[in-house]
């Protein structure tokens, strides 16, 4: 089973993200690391993922490969983190057959009506929460 973190700008969502599911995941899974930027990507590998790549054709070929997808909700939208997600980048994640797990960050630019505005340790923690349901279920089913 493989598990894709997708992050860019400075990695920290998907570190403390990987921080959060590792244990979870135990050797189960690989935790592949995925950054818009060599910072990012690095960040993560060493926060615990297995592997990790750099850049745009990196998660358009390894996007399709995750049974799950982990990230900020910006890694489904085009020309967000400041420009760093691209169209291509967007389009693999919705297209992978994988499932999805966004944290819904907002900004100043947008905003998700009818979510709770909650502080960034909480979205990770339902995040994580939300994973290990999912992630049981699927290893217990075999899909």
């Amino acid at each position: 089973m493989k598990i894709l973190i997708i992050d860019g700008m400075g990695g920290g969502i998907g570190v403390q993200l990987i921080g959060r599911i590792k244990d979870i995941v135990g050797a189960n899974a690989e935790l592949i690391a995925l950054g818009t930027n060599a910072v990012a990507t690095e960040r993560m590998v060493k926060a615990g993922a297995s592997r990790g790549a750099t850049g745009e054709n990196a998660i358009a070929v390894t996007a399709p490969l995750g049974d799950f997808i982990l990230g900020p909700i910006g890694i489904v939208i085009g020309n967000s983190m400041m420009g760093e997600i691209t169209p291509v980048m967007v389009s693999a994640v919705l297209r992978s057959p994988g499932e999805r797990i966004l944290l819904p960050l907002q900004n100043e630019h947008f905003h998700l009506a009818g979510l709770e505005a909650l502080p960034l340790a909480k979205m990770m923690d339902k995040a994580a929460e939300i994973f290990k349901e999912r992630f049981q279920k699927y290893a217990k089913e075999g899909t």
